[in-house]
């Protein structure tokens, strides 16, 4: 059974030959009770998604396509959601909506471990901070501090 951890892939690894209603069933697989009330609020949290639900998602737009990946992912009522470049190929208005989204859920009380290159928004989000180079552990902390290091601006952030 779950052990509370799910992980959002990079390449968000949708069912495209099914629904859109069907992709998020998959994601209450384990579940032994009825997910339709959490459905619902998926739907209420991804309007979108709401006027796809029988839609092959295929169809959906790329910001559609993670907005389902994460409700799929929260179907499994985790405790940690694990996210691989969720930002990848979005606009940068659905990158501002997706972390937005990611505070949100951080703020209903999920944990969430990010891996993303978009270091600006990372940091702007996230509590503490690891950053890697080349495999390696180079800097870690607060996530405030991490974004003000002189090493970090000069490397990953344009200064």
């Amino acid at each position: 059974m779950g052990q509370g951890l799910v992980l959002v892939p990079e390449g968000r690894q949708i069912f495209v030959s099914l629904t859109v209603n069907d992709n998020l069933l998959m994601g209450a697989y384990t579940r032994r009770d009825n997910p339709q009330h959490d459905i619902d609020a998926i739907y209420q949290r991804f309007p979108n998604l709401a006027a796809r639900r029988d839609m092959l998602a295929s169809v959906l737009s790329g910001g559609e396509q993670q907005m389902l990946a994460i409700g799929r992912a929260l179907l499994s009522k985790p405790t940690l959601m694990m996210l691989d470049e969720p930002s990848l190929g979005l606009s940068p208005l659905l990158v501002q909506a997706l972390f937005g989204l990611l505070k949100d859920l951080n703020h209903e009380g999920l944990s969430i471990l990010l891996v993303e290159q978009n270091t600006h928004m990372a940091l702007a989000t996230a509590h503490r901070a690891y950053v890697l180079e080349l495999g390696r552990l180079v800097l870690e902390g607060n996530a405030q501090d991490i974004a003000a290091d002189p090493r970090m601006a000069a490397a990953y952030l344009g200064a």
